[in-house]
């Protein structure tokens, strides 16, 4: 076994005029350490091919995570969807990435553009061998993982940005591999990567696509943990355990709430102090305390990296805000979405009698939601998360 864990991000832009993509990915995890990412990109755009692509990618990643083999994947494919009746083709093309054991990626191709692989930052060449299913030519390829490899898929609305516009055969291969060696090593997460390379897919367009974009990037990382430590215990008497606890563990240590962090500070024995870094934000400002890595405020700086958190796994239009700012909110999301793989919640139930005035729209449920939501999106983007309660 390694520490390494796969970062898995994508991000799709629309053909112009449309309403649905007509590229589709899905991940399915294998347990803890595998997992099958699948990019599909139906014929043609729109409704019909937002179908194929969807069936495509499902069927594919569901039997590959049950151990088909890929014959019978593509066997199923094309007994499964229509045979398309302008151009006589039954199904999408096709990038299969699937991570073994966060050790070695099985990479399967057919008719998309092919696979990028960076490694410590720079194209890689990796065989390919050629095989014929019902006709088809795909291609296979096993590779050993190393740390901070970078695998960025791709449909064709990619390479063919700025067709006729910026250039006269499109975005070339080789140009979208210098573009992404420009960013593969600042540290960006698969997610931002991904979403970059769309964003400059998107520019040459001139902002209409002419075809689905999509990319898909795999990243081989070490794992990180974190701590997050939100709301005292109801039990006055739980204080010292569930502070013994969160401190304890390894990896950097959050505190939101100021009760929260008042009782922190008296068990490590430091001040609390207010930061003097105010940032102009609707955010409450930050707080400090020695042996701590971030101390804010409770319930509304939480809400704010749920609002965060779920844009990001929308289109993560809100990155350029919270990626370089320094509002609690901002910091948690660096820390959260962009640094941690494993986050620890250490959430405390007792009820604060400052939200119990009837004007204020917070109150207990609300803090146990911002929880659970935060949770789910955080599982969302592959996180490992673990909540205790207290």
């Amino acid at each position: 076994m390694n520490d390494l864990c796969a970062d898995i991000g994508y991000k799709s832009i629309n053909h112009y005029g449309e309403q649905l993509c007509g590229d589709h990915v899905d991940i399915v995890e294998q347990g803890e350490d595998s997992v099958v990412v699948v990019l599909a990109d139906g014929l043609g755009s729109g409704v019909k091919a937002s179908i194929l692509s969807t069936l495509t990618s499902k069927i594919i990643s569901t039997m590959m995570a049950q151990g088909l083999s890929l014959e019978d994947c593509v066997a199923t494919i094309a007994a499964t969807l229509p045979i398309c009746s302008v151009r006589g083709v039954a199904y999408s093309t096709f990038t299969i990435v699937h991570i073994v054991n966060n050790s070695e990626a099985e990479v399967i191709q057919y008719d998309n553009p092919q696979v990028i692989l960076l490694r410590n930052g720079k194209n890689t060449d990796y065989p390919m061998t050629e095989m014929s299913i019902g006709g088809k030519k795909i291609y296979k390829s096993v590779i050993r993982l190393q740390e901070n490899d970078v695998f960025v898929l791709m449909s064709d609305g990619c390479p063919h940005a700025g067709m006729g516009l910026e250039y006269n055969f499109g975005w070339k291969r080789e140009d979208i591999v210098e573009f992404m060696e420009m960013i593969a090593d600042v540290g960006y997460t698969a997610k931002t990567l991904s979403t970059i390379l769309v964003d400059e897919c998107d520019k040459l367009y001139g902002g209409m696509p002419g075809d689905d974009a999509t990319a898909c990037v795999v990243k081989l990382r070490k794992r990180v943990p974190m701590n997050l430590l939100f709301g005292p215990p109801s039990n006055r008497d739980d204080c010292d355990r569930m502070m013994s606890l969160f401190f304890s563990k390894e990896g950097k240590h959050i505190i939101c709430g100021g009760t929260t962090s008042s009782i922190a500070a008296k068990y490590l024995g430091k001040p609390l102090k207010a930061s003097l870094n105010f940032e102009k934000s609707d955010v409450p400002p930050i707080a400090e305390i020695e042996g701590v890595d971030l101390v804010t405020e409770g319930v509304i700086t939480v809400n704010k990296v749920l609002t965060y958190a779920k844009d990001y796994l929308r289109d993560n239009k809100s990155y350029e805000q919270w990626s370089f700012k320094h509002d609690g909110a901002s910091l948690i999301c660096q820390l959260l979405f962009e640094e941690a793989t494993d986050i620890n919640f250490f959430v405390g139930r007792a009820v604060n009698p400052a939200h119990q005035n009837p004007d204020l729209p917070i109150n207990f449920n609300i803090k146990m939601n911002l929880v659970s939501e935060l949770s789910d999106c955080l599982k969302k983007m592959g996180k490992r998360i673990k909540v205790s309660y207290f």
